[in-house]
């Protein structure tokens, strides 16, 4: 199942200067192999309140994308989804290590699949399948999740540290096909034209560059890149919105239908449509999103900095 293109294991990995590395994924495996799934959620929460007294830039940058996205709560509320919002953070911990060191009956025991006759529907007609996605703190798990339906491909960041690329490469391939770098737009191309199943998630602010201003949440210009309607223009690929969300009693994987009449050669539009099919998703569990990134950080000319 997994592909050639799994970096290999070599001796220089073990230098003295990775030993801090190596301890945190033997004590990461060693937690998620051994505590039942309940307790590690319990301690990720306790984890995710105490992060919240060290990371103070971090959740300034939350507080602030509460503000901007949810205007429509009240200032306790946006409070308590804050505290929601680095109690999942602390469980994503967990999560990541399930994800990389779970065997996969562990994972299914866990896992409720909802959606997949979009998937088999695809399959049947040899489409390539755009998963179309977001940073929610289970991204981890909705990777994992989905390969054991269907193997895919992931879009990622390498890793500078070696023994940390070393290691979320393997653990995100345990039931994937293997990950393309997130500016190898050929190596996305080629994915889906094969008629593989690619995740993408393009709710992040990369800048100006490949992007236009379209609204997100409440904020009215939110940079939004155009590479969701550039990948589904790929022939016979159809954009299949995809996301994980952690329940009482697990994971619930959902796949959705097709986007209709998507893309539709006008980015704007295009971009306004990825957008609102990413904030229902998110609506639907918002403590669950990645709020810590600064996604409204690039403005248009005449809008001052949000941060």
């Amino acid at each position: 199942m997994q592909d050639s293109r799994l970096p290999p294991f070599h001796a220089a990995l073990l230098h003295p200067r990775y030993a801090l590395n190596w301890l945190g994924l033997c004590l990461l495996w060693l937690l998620v192999t051994l505590l039942p799934w309940r307790a590690q959620m319990a301690l990720g929460r306790g984890l995710g309140r105490l992060s919240m007294k060290v990371l103070k830039s971090r959740v300034k940058v939350a507080r602030r994308n509460l503000e901007l996205a949810l205007p429509e709560l009240t200032l306790a509320e946006r409070e308590h989804l804050l505290r929601g919002n680095f109690e999942s953070v602390g469980c994503a911990l967990f999560e990541t290590g399930m994800a990389w060191f779970w065997p996969d009956w562990r994972m299914r025991a866990l896992t409720r699949m909802e959606g997949t006759e979009q998937v088999d529907a695809a399959a049947a007609k040899s489409q390539g399948m755009l998963l179309l996605s977001a940073h929610f703190l289970t991204l981890e798990l909705n990777a994992r999740q989905f390969g054991l339906y269907r193997p895919g491909v992931g879009v990622y960041r390498p890793n500078t540290n070696p023994v940390l690329e070393y290691a979320q490469v393997h653990g995100r391939c345990r039931s994937n096909k293997y990950l393309v770098d997130r500016l190898d737009i050929k190596g996305m191309l080629k994915a889906l034209r094969a008629g593989d199943a690619l995740w993408y998630a393009p709710d992040h602010d990369y800048g100006s560059h490949a992007s236009v201003f379209v609204p997100f949440f409440a904020v009215d210009k939110a940079a939004t890149i155009t590479g969701t309607a550039t990948l589904a223009r790929v022939k016979n690929t159809v954009t299949l919105p995809c996301f994980t969300l952690r329940e009482r009693d697990g994971y619930r994987l959902v796949v959705q239908p097709p986007l209709a009449g998507f893309p539709t050669g006008d980015d704007e539009a295009d971009a306004i449509t990825g957008n609102r099919v990413l904030e229902a998703a998110i609506r639907q569990a918002p403590e669950q999103y990645m709020w810590l990134h600064r996604r409204f950080k690039t403005t248009p000319e005449g809008v001052p900095y949000r941060y």
